[in-house]
């Protein structure tokens, strides 16, 4: 299954030996782009190139001591550096940069890999929505409103719907990624007092990022917020989609449901439960992503150039929004990929009312006929109320009224209660969605 894969790759980019790996090749590509500015010596480039490395068990001990995870980083690669006899050129490792040049940048680059991952599992859902919603275009259902009957549409504008909603979150994520696509080699407070923006500029370069056009110590986090937020919205459109799928589950109605396996068991108690648990999950894993967006938004404010109340937490909300949207991407994808439909059960829902939801255009073709809105509503009404009360035929007892039966003709009566009348615009409707197909 597609999930495992990109959860366990996922996982990669947030490991702290992928983290520090980063870290080193921010330090390298400084160190090679200030050599092409003739401020650090070649054979000094080179030699971090080729013999800089680093041991995650020795960094957390050096940072156990020292209380500093960037200097317990750079401490740890110049040990590695001088036992391969390359000590000269540990001077010019983190030369001219400050701590958040290194750990801001590396972030960049572990955001711009996780959103990739992101970007293609969003891409795959949004082409199961696509297939699955021309497959059930003319599945007709019964709309609810409030979670009541209202009118009559078609299964496949639900999925059509979807899709359309995921295509604004592809744009919005797009939007947020590259908004996150920058570094920032600026200095302790910005400056550029000990590097130059030029340098900048070729360090990003080398590194796939844009250079932060300004800065404080740090990038500042409305990006990230941003980003965040583009996370909740997307996880919120999943559990959007995993809520209908809960509702029209449920026994009484049973217009779909997800894939329940042979070998499947829903409850320990009782044999016959087929229980939404997929969809339950997404529900419940969205609401994590959503109160993650809040603390980004606490993060925004830092005591002047930068205080850490917002690394510590992004320790957390970075790495668990990014897994936990791509999780829930592949497990909607797989839901939706597997979804058991039923077009029986959903005619023989709409035909619950014995017509009540053409009551809508019933009353405005007594309108049509001359008959003022108010009191056509009332004809109408106690009619449907009386059919829903007793569970009788409105159809049948619209026929049967006397106000109606003068101002509407028989026929006319019957086209009020067609469906080719209420879903006559479907096509037009999917051209609008899938322009090109």
């Amino acid at each position: 299954m597609i999930s495992r894969y990109t959860r366990e790759e996922m996982g990669r980019i947030w490991s702290l030996e992928n983290k520090y790996r980063q870290w080193l090749e921010v330090e390298l590509a400084a160190s090679e782009a200030l050599a092409e500015l003739g401020q650090v010596p070649s054979e000094a480039a080179q030699a971090l190139r080729a013999h800089a490395a680093f041991d995650v068990e020795r960094i957390e001990a050096i940072e156990a001591e020292v209380k500093h995870d960037v200097i317990a980083f750079t401490t740890a690669v110049s040990e590695k550096l001088a036992a391969a006899g390359a000590a000269d050129s540990s001077r010019w490792l983190h030369f001219g940069l400050t701590s958040n040049d290194v750990v801001d940048t590396a972030q960049a680059l572990q955001l711009k890999a996780a959103s990739g991952l992101i970007r293609e599992a969003l891409s795959k859902l949004h082409e199961v929505l696509g297939r699955r919603a021309h497959e059930f275009k003319d599945a007709v259902t019964v709309g609810r409103t409030h979670g009541v009957h209202a009118e009559p549409t078609t299964f496949g504008l639900k999925l059509a719907n979807w899709y359309a909603e995921i295509g604004r979150q592809m744009q919005r994520f797009d939007d947020a990624a590259e908004q996150m696509r920058v570094g920032k080699i600026s200095g302790a407070v910005g400056t550029f007092a000990h590097i130059s923006p030029r340098a900048e500029e070729l360090i990003c370069e080398k590194l796939g990022l844009e250079p932060c056009p300004i800065s404080s110590q740090v990038i500042q986090r409305d990006r990230h917020a941003h980003y965040v937020c583009a996370l909740a919205l997307i996880t919120a459109t999943l559990e959007k989609i995993a809520v209908e799928v809960r509702h029209l589950q449920r026994t009484e109605v049973r217009e779909a449901q997800e894939y329940f396996s042979k070998s499947q068991k829903g409850s320990s108690a009782m044999p016959h439960k087929k229980n939404p648990i997929t969809c339950e999950q997404i529900s419940g894993l969205a609401r994590v992503v959503r109160s993650n967006a809040q603390t980004a938004f606490e993060n925004i404010a830092l005591w002047h150039e930068r205080d850490i109340s917002h690394s510590s937490a992004e320790r957390i909300i970075l790495p668990d929004s990014t897994i936990l949207t791509d999780y829930l991407l592949a497990k909607t994808t797989n839901l939706i990929g597997k979804l058991l439909v039923y077009p029986e059960r959903m005619k023989k829902n709409l035909d619950m009312g014995g017509g009540l939801v053409y009551s809508g255009q019933l009353l405005l073709d007594l309108a049509a006929k001359g008959v003022l809105r108010e009191t056509a509503y009332r004809w109408v009404q106690r009619n449907a109320l009386q059919a829903w009360e007793e569970e009788s035929s409105f159809r049948g007892l619209v026929g049967k009224d006397p106000d109606i039966s003068a101002t509407l003709t028989p026929e006319e009566i019957d086209a009020a209660f067609t469906l080719k009348h209420q879903l006559r615009h479907v096509d037009q409707i999917f051209a609008r969605v899938f322009p090109k197909h």
